[in-house]
């Protein structure tokens, strides 16, 4: 039995979607929080806790979009193709935050309120659109003669409006446990005290999905719902009753500071796991596989090649990045 190339690639990109789900969601995270920390030291702390690593957290976006690119090119063109605008906006989005991390340090105490806010409208904007395009995968895209058959206004619809929202929360709950983990004194207050009722508007937006989701795609209520898959299934949403029970708790516990994160990062993990096993095994839902959109064989294995020189050396320079600012983040100290 050969390798299977395109199941290999599938997997490359997952695991590069997954990293930058959980390096830049809490940076995103960290951003949308501006909206409730207007004090301008614990602003400041905020940012250095992810200064020394945030240039590095777009990288795996970068390596899933050119994976798709060249291991699945269809998959590439009608995605493109039908979310141009979300995925337009999401990206100024990300260029607009990035320029506002960088300047707000260099600005001048007059200007830097400007930049906050430029911060917290770039970290927004990239969030609800990440949503969006999420939402439109659930979704799915019309395929004729393998191009995109819909309308480049498609993508608005209450689900994916939705979705963008929900996003907008996970992402916020995602920030506020890196800053229980990173911080102290009032501003982790402050993060703990906001951590529970972001669980629970999480937990909220979870259930709706959950329900609206195989209500609207028969398909999907057959693949969750019909024995036995039923059975094997059942742990996903155990797993995510256990975890956010463990987060309300250790969210609240001040002699607990890691634990809030390890729990929420768990939690999105299982909604980036239900996705997957919604749409499984199409990579444009919901009627190409990921088979059918892959590239040949020989590019594929010519671009595994680099990739598996390419993925330690981000995986060594992230983990040594982490290690070595992985201490408290104190006002106008930096790291201890």
């Amino acid at each position: 039995m050969g390798i299977d190339l395109s199941l290999i690639w599938f997997v490359i990109i997952i695991f590069a979607t997954l990293m930058y789900i959980v390096m830049d969601g809490f940076d995103l995270g960290i951003g949308i929080l501006f909206t409730v920390v207007r004090d301008p030291d614990d602003r400041d702390v905020m940012v250095n806790s992810v200064a020394p690593v945030w240039d590095g957290n777009e990288t795996w976006l970068v390596l899933g979009g050119a994976g798709l690119f060249g291991a699945f090119p269809l998959a590439y063109a009608v995605i493109v193709d039908a979310l141009t605008l979300p995925l337009t906006l999401m990206l100024l989005g990300l260029i607009f935050r990035g320029v506002a991390f960088e300047f707000r340090f260099k600005a001048t105490p007059g200007h830097r309120p400007f930049w906050d806010r430029a911060f917290l409208v770039g970290s927004l904007t990239a969030t609800f659109f990440q949503g969006v395009v999420v939402g439109a995968v659930i979704e799915g895209f019309p395929v004729a003669d393998r191009a995109f058959a819909g309308s480049s206004l498609d993508w608005i619809t209450p689900f994916n409006l939705f979705c963008g929202v929900g996003l907008t929360v996970a992402w916020s709950l995602l920030g506020a446990s890196w800053l229980i983990m990173k911080s102290e004194g009032p501003l982790q207050d402050d993060m703990r005290r906001y951590a529970r009722p972001l669980l629970l508007a999480l937990l909220g937006v979870i259930a709706i999905i959950s329900l609206w989701t195989p209500l609207k795609h028969p398909a999907i209520a057959e693949r969750w719902f019909s024995l036995p898959n039923l059975w094997f299934l059942m742990p996903v949403p155990a797993l995510v009753l256990l975890f956010s029970a463990l987060l309300w708790r250790y969210s609240a516990n001040p002699r607990s500071h890691h634990l809030s994160f390890v729990f929420t990062l768990g939690l999105i993990f299982l909604g980036f796991s239900g996705l997957g096993i919604s749409i499984w095994p199409y990579i444009i839902p919901p009627a190409v596989t990921l088979w059918q959109a892959a590239a040949p064989a020989a590019s594929q294995g010519f671009m595994l090649v680099g990739a598996l020189l390419i993925i330690p050396v981000i995986l060594g320079y992230t983990a040594w990045s982490y290690l070595v600012f992985r201490g408290k983040v104190r006002h106008d100290e930096g790291y201890h």
